[in-house]
């Protein structure tokens, strides 16, 4: 494996586990944060396993699903963890603070939609 995708790839499991260490913590804002930032970082790193070149500065993992032909169920959990680019780091960008708008339920089902693309991302690039 290039050693390029292999350091976006390990960026991106180091986020998924920190995640799950701030779930367990009741740390739900952290959680989404670090939700979108794996799966951001894994569909890098198959941009870059795909077409050997550096991904795009951008953080829209619709587009970056788009560029990478992700299929359409990679693509709703992409849909669902995009909004939180935003709504998880800033005050006034929703409609509570991230730190109360951010629930367990939140939490959770962002959490799930980051391994599922991980996942996907690391089944494609070990074929």
């Amino acid at each position: 494996m290039n050693p390029e995708t292999n350091a976006w790839l390990e960026q991106a499991a180091a986020d998924f586990d920190k995640a799950k260490v701030l779930f367990k913590a009741k740390k739900y804002d952290g959680v989404v944060v670090f939700s979108q930032q794996t799966a951001e970082k894994a569909l890098k790193a198959f941009y870059i396993f795909s077409y050997e070149k550096i991904p795009p500065k951008i953080h829209d993992l619709v587009e970056l699903c788009a560029r990478v032909k992700a299929p359409q169920r990679v693509i709703l959990m992409a849909e669902s963890l995009n909004g939180t680019y935003l709504f998880s780091r800033y005050p006034g960008a929703a409609p509570l603070i991230p730190v109360k708008y951010y629930t367990l339920e939140k939490a959770k089902r962002h959490l799930e939609e980051a391994e599922v693309i991980l996942q996907w991302v690391k089944e494609k690039i070990r074929l």
